[in-house]
């Protein structure tokens, strides 16, 4: 390997002006349309494996079952989620900001010791565009070049079948990825009735369909990786959560430079590694060099690698020009750190998680919340007594269908429930109403707290303080 002066690029020495434009945008402020290259190597073959279990698990969750149960569910409307076929309801609402924050912590811990790994071998976004559209893209117009050529080429019989065809199948799977998606929020079961059902019965369900489907369309036929670099917000925050520590699709500078082709009478040493063959920016699906060092719009995909491995496998030259690595690891040949920032961040992380954990395996099977109904005063009874109606809304978590019962500890009086008994169905919710009456004489203040247990058998399941509101003893005579 040669040993060169420089640290780094060569044009990045000179100017960083690539930094301050988006590599899809010309001067003018026009879209500049990316053909990358079709990649193809070890890299891009994991990718396509992950693709293929990440993709099955996407199109089957909502078919999956566990407790009669969806695997996944946001119902954002009956305010019900369902995770892994445990049910939350609003009132673990503290469940889900802790779960939220742990998740958030995760990522920014992820991204600063791996840099945007998620991005290239995970996200959506990525998932359909690389390995779904662009590659049905590829097997009706052809490689880069031929699309190029395609798009060039005169309108004839041809191109308009190829073009048609290709939207065709493009808008199709959107349906499919936007009905999947709205599977997840009103369940599969739903679903299939809104498409089995004539559409009359279901305009506002089909709507959202056709809303979601021409979404995902619009994305991934013509906005592209746009998404990426303008809209997705965590291609914005790299640039705080990485550091020179954080393990990148990166450019060897020190074996690269100088970079150049080589000449008959030139010798290996007189250059670096890096033949300019510029394969790398060919297969990039955003349209950057990656020679000039991290930047915004890298996905850490890894076709660049797998194109620049190729080209020294060619040459009997060492892999690895391109390659998972830290800016610090090129520098100076310093390995992953546990530095004070990732045990600041693990620390927190811990916390959190360890929080919500407690709080997860903790919390009630049954879960009441009892409200003194708003805008209604006291009642006296025939019999002497002062009533208050009482609103009830009753969470079950379990499995099994409960039926519970309202016994007033303190003070003393009787509960009478509207509607009969209180059943509550299995991951169900039940919602009612009942009046508390106490005697006339107990109620000694105008606002008298009031504890309410909730019985299941025998067996003391919640004990709930509620307000009770009665005339004000200073007016009586």
């Amino acid at each position: 390997m040669p040993i060169v002066k420089h640290i780094m690029p060569s044009n990045t020495e000179k100017t960083e002006e690539y930094r301050d434009k988006v590599s899809t945008i010309d001067e003018e402020g026009k879209r500049i349309w990316i053909y990358p290259k079709k990649p193809s190597g070890p890299y891009t073959r994991a990718r396509e494996i992950l693709a293929v279990f990440l993709l099955a698990f996407l199109f089957g969750a909502p078919f999956i079952k566990i407790n009669n149960q969806p695997l996944l569910l946001f119902d954002v409307i009956n305010r019900k989620f369902v995770i892994f076929g445990f049910v939350f309801w609003p009132q673990d609402f503290h469940l889900f900001v802790l779960a939220t924050l742990s998740l958030i912590v995760f990522i920014v811990l992820f991204t600063v010791i791996f840099g945007r790994l998620w991005c290239g071998w995970a996200c959506p976004q990525t998932i359909f565009m690389e390995m779904v559209f662009r590659k049905i893209e590829y097997w009706i117009e052809g490689d880069a070049r031929h699309q190029i050529a395609l798009k060039k080429a005169p309108w004839t019989a041809a191109k308009l079948f190829k073009k048609i065809l290709k939207h065709s199948i493009f808008y199709g799977i959107s349906f499919l990825i936007g009905n999947t998606f709205l599977a997840y929020i009103i369940g599969v079961d739903e679903l299939i009735k809104i498409i089995t059902d004539p559409p009359s019965e279901h305009l506002v369900g089909l709507t959202a369909m056709v809303i979601f489907s021409t979404v995902f369309y619009g994305v991934f036929a013509f906005f592209r990786e746009q998404v990426c670099t303008m809209v997705c917000p965590y291609g914005r925050l790299q640039g705080v959560l990485l550091d020179q520590n954080s393990i990148v699709v990166a450019y060897d500078f020190k074996r690269g430079e100088p970079k150049g082709r080589y000449t008959r009478n030139q010798k290996r040493e007189d250059l670096g590694d890096c033949v300019d063959c510029k394969q790398c920016v060919e297969v990039c699906p955003t349209g950057i060099d990656i020679r000039n060092g991290t930047q915004l719009e890298c996905i850490n995909c890894t076709a660049c690698i797998d194109a620049c491995n190729s080209v020294m496998k060619k040459l009997n030259w060492p892999t690895g020009l391109i390659r998972y690595a830290s800016y610090k690891g090129i520098l100076d040949g310093i390995k992953l750190r546990f530095t004070g920032r990732i045990a600041a961040y693990s620390a927190i992380l811990f916390i959190l998680m360890v929080v919500t954990s407690v709080l997860l395996f903790g919390r009630t099977s049954v879960e009441t919340t009892i409200l003194r109904t708003p805008g209604l005063l006291y009642q006296e009874t025939e019999n002497g007594n002062i009533a208050n109606l009482f609103n009830i809304k009753i969470v079950n978590k379990t499995q099994e269908q409960q039926l519970l019962e309202l016994k007033l500890k303190s003070p003393n009086g009787l509960i009478k429930v509207l509607g009969g008994d209180i059943i509550v169905p299995e991951q169900g919710l039940f919602e009612s109403a009942f009046f508390i009456e106490i005697p006339k004489k107990n109620v000694f203040m105008a606002r008298l707290p009031v504890y309410i247990e909730v019985y299941s058998g025998d067996e003391l399941i919640e004990e709930i303080r509620s307000s009770f509101i009665g005339p004000n003893p200073e007016k009586k005579e």
